[in-house]
């Protein structure tokens, strides 16, 4: 057999082939490829988000056309798709002109967002979770699954709010009051006098903790000391002569989100120091001369142990230079 046979033979099978596939016993069995909008048929809205208009033309909900959510020219996000049935699910009888009993509400929409609605019940946190997950997997949420916000049925839209044009807890100075709501007890600490800029929006929580989960306890996102040398450079060392505390945590000493005490330690000097050095001048119990009792607690173990943190000194094993 020629090349030129061979050639024509290998058409003739691959053009059988597609008809088979495209017949109508074969079209039969699979709705979707005879008609690929089979599956949204019904489901949803014909004219997108100029249907949800027709009762949500207020802010907030309009407000989403000012977010990249809304961007229909870009593939990767929601309105590229279905617009505002992409999040809240296809919701046919949520978008009928009339309740379906006289008098009933309206049907909700097949995902309802939030820790609470005045209208509808919400829908489980998974199942919310679930939509923003399709397209938020990456990068600082690849920790989210078994996180602690996540074990705790946290949804996103607790702490995000999408259809706003500026996310709250994406905005440095509007980002703690978002935390705050649930985390109150730091809210006390951050008026305390010692404490992280965070009021004036120069230091926000995201800087030390990855709210969707990381590495660290406590959702910080390395080890507690490596967070905090992420500013306080100075501090990391390596060096010659090492406190012991200060290698184990920052958190023995110091109170990051706020203290009474100057430095944000977490108790006055010289009791933080005696909590580890008991048998300071004369052992444990023992009651320090006048003289000493009057360096020591008018000027503190730090008047003396200057180098605190560690040293590099040749002389300085007691921290002293």
């Amino acid at each position: 057999m020629s090349h030129c046979s061979k050639k024509y033979k290998n058409l003739l099978g691959f053009m059988l082939f597609l008809a088979v596939l495209n017949s109508p016993a074969a079209l039969a069995e699979d709705p979707a490829a005879a008609d690929p909008a089979a599956a949204d048929k019904g489901e949803y809205a014909l004219k997108g988000a100029d249907t949800c208009l027709k009762c949500h033309d207020e802010s907030p909900a309009n407000n989403i056309f000012q977010t990249p959510h809304a961007q229909r020219a870009d593939a990767r996000t929601p309105f590229a798709s279905h617009d505002c049935e992409t999040c809240h699910g296809a919701s046919p009888d949520h978008v009928k002109i009339e309740p379906p009993v006289k008098g009933d509400k309206r049907l909700p929409t097949q995902i309802v967002f939030g820790n609470k609605s005045k209208d509808y019940p919400v829908s489980a946190a998974a199942d919310q979770n679930k939509v923003c997950l399709d397209c938020h997997e990456s990068g600082l949420r690849m920790h989210w699954r078994g996180s602690q916000h996540e074990s705790a049925d946290v949804p996103c839209s607790t702490c995000h709010t999408i259809h706003l044009p500026k996310d709250p807890v994406l905005v440095k100075t509007t980002q703690a009051e978002v935390c705050f709501e649930c985390h109150t007890d730091k809210r006390a600490k951050m008026s305390r006098f010692s404490r992280h800029p965070v009021k004036e929006g120069k230091v926000v929580c995201s800087n030390c903790h990855n709210p969707h989960g990381g590495p660290g306890r406590n959702l910080v996102k390395n080890t507690v000391n490596e967070t905090c040398f992420q500013c306080h450079a100075e501090k990391r060392g390596p060096y010659l002569w090492e406190h012991q505390p200060v290698r184990e945590s920052c958190t023995v000493c110091h109170d990051p989100h706020g203290s009474t005490q100057p430095r944000m330690l977490v108790q006055k000097v010289p009791f933080l120091c005696m909590n580890c050095h008991s048998n300071w001048h004369g052992g444990p119990g023992a009651i320090p001369d006048a003289a000493f009792a009057s360096r020591t607690y008018g000027r503190a173990c730090i008047t003396c142990h200057v180098q605190i943190h560690g040293s590099n000194h040749p002389s300085g094993p007691l921290l002293t230079r």
